[in-house]
C-alpha cells in the first residue's frame, strides 16, 4: 500500500508539472501567430466508418469524448481498488474527506448559482467550480518535501476520489443531451455481459475491453456522455486472479494506464482546452458573472466548503482529525482544493458545448484565474503553517 501510494504521488507530481507546461504552451500558441493553425488542428474532422457505423467528430471532441474516457476508466479502477482494499474501505478513515468533498462541491456550486441564476444559459455551468485537480495540487505539495505530514497528502487524495465520484454523478444526471433509446439499450446490454465475464472468473482483459468499446460507441450515440463507459467498465475488471493470486488484472491495468494518462492524455487535454485567446479581453469579459462565479466558487467556495464541513463533522463527532493534521494545515489543503483545472475544463466543455447562442464570456478565464489564485494562496498558507519552528534545534547546535 505504501509503495503504491508513493508511486501515485510521484506520478501526480510529474503530471502536475507537465499539465502546467501544457497549459502555458496552449496560452502562448493561442496568443501568437500560430493561433490559426491551433484552431485548424482542433477543428480538424476525424472520421471512423465500419460498415453502417459512422463516427465523425472534430479532433477536440475526440480528445474530450474519447481520450478522457480512458481517464475516467482509470478513475474507476482506482475507485474500485480503494473501496475493496484501500483507504476507502474503513468508514472512519474516509468520513472526514467525504464530508469535505460534499462541502467542496456544494458551496462553490451555490456561489456560482448566486451570480448566474437569472441567465438560463450561464446557469448551466453551476458544476464547473465543484471539481479539484489532484495532479496540480500534488505538484504544489511536492514543494514542501518532508515538511508535509503524510496525513495531509492522504486526506487530499481521498477527498479528490470523492470529488471524482461527485463529478461522475453530475455528468451522468445533469449533462446529457436528448437520449436515443436504441443506443441506450445497446449500452445497457453490455453491463450484463461484463457481469457474466466477471462472475465466470475471466481474467483476460481483451473480452472486457471489447465489450467496453461497444458500450463507449453506444453511449456516444445515446446522448449520455461517453466517458461514463470508462467508469462502468472499470467496476467489472476483476481485482483478484484465482489462478495466479499475485497477478491482479485490475492492478496490472491500473499500473499500465497511469503513465499514459499522466504523461499523454491529461497534458493533451490541457493543451486542447486551455488555449484562451486574450485578444480583446477586457474588464467586461473578465467580470462577466460566469468567470467571476467560477473564480469565486473555486477560490472562496472550495476552501469555505471543505473546511467548514470538515470542522462541523469533527465537532459533531462524525469524523476525527487524523494524527499529524492540524486545523491550519487542513485549511491550507482546503485552499488548494480550489485548483479545479482539468475536471473544471471538462465540465465547462459539457455545460456550454451545445448552446446555440453567441456567448459573451469564456468560462476558461474563470477556471484559470480561480485555480491560479487558489494555488498561490494555498502554497503561502501551507508554507507558513509548515515553517520550521523557531524553537527547533538545528543539526550540530545545542539548545
Amino acid at each position: 500500500m505504501i509503495a503504491s501510494m508513493q508511486r501515485f504521488l510521484k506520478l501526480g507530481i510529474a503530471g502536475g508539472i507537465l499539465l502546467f507546461l501544457a497549459t502555458i504552451l496552449a496560452l502562448v500558441v493561442a496568443n501568437s501567430p500560430l493561433k490559426p493553425f491551433y484552431d485548424i488542428l482542433l477543428s480538424m474532422r476525424v472520421e471512423i466508418r465500419l460498415g453502417a457505423l459512422f463516427i465523425g467528430k472534430p479532433l477536440l471532441l475526440w480528445i474530450n469524448d474519447g481520450l478522457m474516457a480512458i481517464f475516467f476508466f482509470l478513475i474507476g479502477l482506482e475507485l474500485k481498488r480503494e473501496l475493496l482494499v484501500g483507504e476507502l474501505r474503513e468508514l472512519r478513515t474516509v468520513a472526514l474527506p467525504a464530508f469535505g468533498a460534499v462541502g467542496g462541491m456544494l458551496i462553490p456550486a451555490l456561489i456560482y448559482y448566486a451570480f448566474n441564476r437569472h441567465n438560463p444559459i450561464a446557469v448551466q455551468g453551476w458544476a464547473i467550480p465543484a471539481a479539484t485537480d489532484i495532479a496540480f495540487a500534488l505538484g504544489l505539495l511536492a514543494l514542501f518535501g518532508n515538511r508535509l505530514p503524510s496525513s495531509l497528502k492522504i486526506f487530499l487524495i481521498s477527498l479528490a476520489i470523492f470529488d471524482d465520484i461527485g463529478a461522475i454523478l453530475i455528468i451522468a444526471f445533469f449533462y446529457t443531451s436528448d437520449l436515443s433509446l436504441t443506443a441506450l439499450a445497446v449500452s445497457s446490454c453490455c453491463l450484463p455481459l461484463l457481469l457474466l465475464l466477471n462472475r465466470k472468473g475471466v481474467v483476460q482483459l481483451a473480452p472486457y475491453l471489447f465489450v467496453g468499446a461497444i458500450m463507449w460507441v453506444a453511449l456516444l450515440k445515446s446522448g449520455v456522455h461517453a466517458t461514463l463507459a470508462g467508469v462502468a467498465l472499470a467496476l467489472f475488471i476483476p481485482l483478484k486472479n484465482k489462478q495466479e493470486p499475485s497477478n491482479s488484472p485490475l492492478r496490472t491495468l491500473e499500473h499500465d494506464l497511469h503513465p499514459l494518462v499522466t504523461f499523454a492524455i491529461l497534458p493533451l487535454f490541457a493543451f486542447a482546452n486551455a488555449g484562451i485567446s486574450l485578444t480583446g479581453v477586457g474588464l467586461d469579459a473578465l467580470f462577466h458573472p460566469v468567470p467571476i462565479g467560477i473564480a469565486l466558487g473555486l477560490f472562496v467556495g472550495k476552501q469555505l466548503g471543505v473546511f467548514t464541513f470538515c470542522y462541523a463533522a469533527v465537532k459533531l463527532n462524525l469524523a476525527g482529525l487524523p494524527q499529524g493534521m492540524s486545523w491550519s494545515g487542513l485549511y491550507g489543503i482546503a485552499i488548494l482544493c480550489g485548483i479545479g483545472f482539468t475536471m473544471s475544463l471538462f465540465i465547462g466543455s459539457l455545460a456550454f458545448e451545445e448552446t446555440d447562442v453567441e456567448q459573451f464570456f469564456d468560462e476558461r478565464v474563470g477556471i484559470l484565474l480561480g485555480s491560479l489564485i487558489s494555488g498561490i494562496a494555498g502554497y503561502l498558507v501551507l508554507n507558513r503553517v509548515l515553517a520550521p519552528s523557531a524553537n527547533e534545534v538545528l543539526p550540530g547546535k545545542t539548545s
